[in-house]
C-alpha cells in the first residue's frame, strides 16, 4: 500500500504517539505534517520526530490525503468551521476526539469521508486499542488508511454502528482507569496485610502485567483461565467468592452503563 500524505490538526500527546507509530511503520517523515498553535510544542515534536510543524491548520492540510483531527472536543466545532474552506473532495477525515459524532463533523466540514475513532491512553506506549466507525463516504482504500493509522499504536477494531462508540468508550476508552483503580486498591490492601508499600505495589503491578499477557496470549478465554487458577476450597476461591458476594459483576456492569450513558450525553452536548 502506498504511503498517504497525512496532516495532523493538533500535535498533543496522542497525535505525537500516532506520528511516532507511523514513522516506525515506515511512513516517510516527509509525508507527515502537523499544525500546532503552541510554539514550544511545535519545536518539541519537530525535534523528536523530524516532521514539519506549522502554526496554521490550512497550511497543514494542503496536499494531504488523510487529515487527523486531534484537538480537544470543546474546540472542535470552531477548528472545523475554520478549516472547512481549505478542504477538498477526496480527503479522508479521521477524528480521534471523544464525543463528536460524524453528523456534527459533516455539518461543520462538508460532505466528506469521515472515520470516527475512540483510542485509549495506552496508545501512548503503542499498546492501545481503538474502535473505528466509517461513514458512507469512506472508500475501502480509505478504511485501510484509517486502520493503518490507528494500527500504528495498537489494535484497531471496526464498528458497524456509530452508537457503539459509546460502548467502546465505556469498555476501553475509560477502561485503563478501572485497572488503575484495582491496582490502587490491591496495593493498599497488601500494605494493610503487612507488606511494605513498595513491595505491595510491585507485586500488584507485575501480577497485572502477567495476567494481561496470559489473557492476550492464551487460546482460552478469561473465564477458563480464572477457573484454572481457582482450586476448590483454596485461597483464590475464597477471594473470588468474596468479590462475587459483594456484587462484583453487577457493579462492573453498572459502572460501564454509567460511562456509556455519559459518553452519549457528551456527544449530544459537544455535537451541537
Amino acid at each position: 500500500m502506498s504511503h498517504p500524505r497525512i496532516a495532523f490538526i493538533g500535535a498533543g500527546n496522542m497525535a505525537a504517539s500516532l506520528i511516532g507509530g507511523l514513522l516506525a511503520q515506515g511512513i516517510p517523515a516527509g509525508h507527515i505534517r502537523a499544525s500546532e498553535p503552541n510554539a514550544e510544542q511545535r519545536t518539541r515534536v519537530a525535534a523528536e520526530h523530524g516532521i514539519q510543524l506549522v502554526e496554521h491548520n490550512a497550511e497543514a492540510v494542503a496536499n494531504a490525503e488523510v487529515i487527523v483531527l486531534a484537538v480537544k472536543p470543546q474546540v472542535m466545532k470552531a477548528v472545523c468551521q475554520d478549516l472547512a474552506s481549505s478542504l477538498r473532495p477526496g480527503q479522508l477525515i479521521v477524528s480521534i476526539a471523544a464525543g463528536i459524532p460524524c453528523a456534527s463533523l459533516s455539518a461543520w466540514l462538508g460532505d466528506l469521508a469521515i472515520v470516527r475513532c475512540m483510542p485509549n491512553t495506552p496508545a501512548l506506549l503503542r499498546q492501545g486499542v481503538s474502535g473505528l466507525y466509517a461513514n458512507a463516504q469512506v472508500s475501502a482504500a480509505q478504511r485501510q488508511q484509517a486502520e493503518q493509522l490507528l494500527g500504528a499504536v495498537g489494535l484497531a477494531l471496526w464498528l458497524d454502528e456509530e452508537q457503539l462508540i459509546d460502548a467502546v468508550t465505556a469498555v476501553s476508552g475509560s477502561g485503563p482507569a478501572y485497572f488503575f483503580l484495582l491496582i490502587e486498591a490491591m496495593t493498599a490492601a497488601g500494605e494493610k496485610l503487612g507488606l511494605p508499600r513498595e513491595t505491595a505495589a510491585q507485586l500488584t503491578l507485575h501480577t497485572a502485567l502477567g495476567a494481561a499477557r496470559m489473557a492476550t496470549e492464551s487460546d482460552v478465554d478469561a473465564a477458563e483461565l480464572r477457573r484454572r487458577v481457582t482450586s476448590p476450597n483454596g485461597t483464590t476461591e475464597a477471594a473470588i467468592k468474596s468479590f462475587q458476594a459483594g456484587g462484583f459483576e453487577a457493579l462492573v456492569q453498572h459502572a460501564l452503563d454509567a460511562a456509556a450513558k455519559r459518553s452519549a450525553e457528551l456527544a449530544e452536548q459537544l455535537g451541537k
